[in-house]
């Protein structure tokens, strides 16, 4: 807000006066914030009065063998589900943009059901694959079998637990790349095809590069979704980091504080992939005329090479 006044400085003329600004008050801008400084000193009153909190047993088990072993076991989860989800997700992509009917609607059906069915329940079906097929068999459709394996045994709880993650991971990246092949624009595609380039070539050489500012980002979020995610395998009594947590506090009754411990490794675990990802978006993102310096390159070799047929012909 300002006012503005005149002054006479001669008869039968006026001069605007100075300016006075005033400052904009936002008051209840204040009180919010007097409301969160309250709740946060209540919250951490309670934190350090409240015995039930036990924080003597959470110190004992923080870096207790069973739970840092469950620990290893999650990220191990998060690492072998996410390169198989991101792999599985990049051929997904690619099948879904293909001319090929049959491998773009085979790639859709795949994420169709994938992201369509809750993850625990399709968890869940791999651990009891040997129900609806006891023995896996290799060989020619309606033929011979070449090799036959038994479901028990080749369907380990880990096996399907890992299956459950990276099947399932491996829909959601699927749409993620499409998305990030999408953002590049057509010109760029023709031009790699006028140069002769082979369609995998272009994607390996000038797609994927330039996606990968549009495709890092939510593969992070992923990652550290992961993380959190796979503690549902702990339903196929998988001792990963909250199945270890569980187990003790089943023998100590220790709940509260035990569930506390596996919250800050979950905590200490997403906060690193978060710098990790803020690092990699950064160095991605440092380039981000990297689009147009494909897209003059592609046009340069082109017209050079446009100047060289010219000249042969000549």
């Amino acid at each position: 807000m300002a006012t503005d006044t005149t002054r006479q400085t001669s008869p039968g003329r006026t001069e605007p006066a100075e300016i006075k600004a005033i400052p904009a008050r936002h008051p209840w801008r204040w009180v919010a914030t007097g409301v969160v400084l309250v709740l946060v000193a209540m919250l951490v009153n309670s934190l350090l009065t409240n015995p039930r909190y036990r924080w003597e047993i959470v110190a004992k088990y923080l870096f207790d063998g069973t739970v840092l072993h469950g620990l290893l076991l999650t990220l191990e989860f998060t690492a072998i589900a996410m390169v198989i989800g991101i792999a599985l997700g990049v051929v997904l992509a690619v099948m879904r943009g293909s001319p090929n009917r049959v491998l773009s609607w085979t790639s859709g059906a795949y994420i169709w059901f994938f992201r369509g069915t809750p993850l625990l329940v399709q968890l869940i079906f791999w651990f009891n694959l040997s129900a609806l097929y006891p023995v896996i068999g290799l060989g020619v459709p309606f033929g011979p079998m070449f090799a036959t394996l038994d479901a028990n045994v080749l369907i380990t709880p880990f096996i399907a637990g890992v299956l459950g993650l990276a099947l399932n991971e491996g829909a959601y990246m699927a749409e993620i790349v499409r998305a990030g092949i999408m953002s590049i624009p057509k010109g760029q595609i023709e031009a790699a095809s006028s140069l002769g380039m082979s369609r995998g070539m272009t994607m390996r050489k000038i797609i994927l590069p330039q996606a990968m500012r549009v495709i890092i980002p939510p593969t992070g979020n992923n990652t550290i979704a992961m993380l959190k995610t796979s503690s549902l395998i702990s339903m196929l009594a998988i001792p990963e980091l909250l199945y270890s947590v569980q187990i003790i506090y089943g023998r100590n009754f220790q709940t509260i504080p035990l569930l506390i411990v596996a919250s800050i490794w979950y905590l200490l675990a997403t906060s690193i992939l978060t710098a990790l990802q803020t690092r990699i978006e950064r160095r991605f993102s440092s380039g981000s005329d990297t689009g147009a310096s494909y897209g003059s390159r592609l046009r340069h070799n082109l017209f050079s090479r446009r100047r060289t047929v010219s000249g042969e012909a000549r």
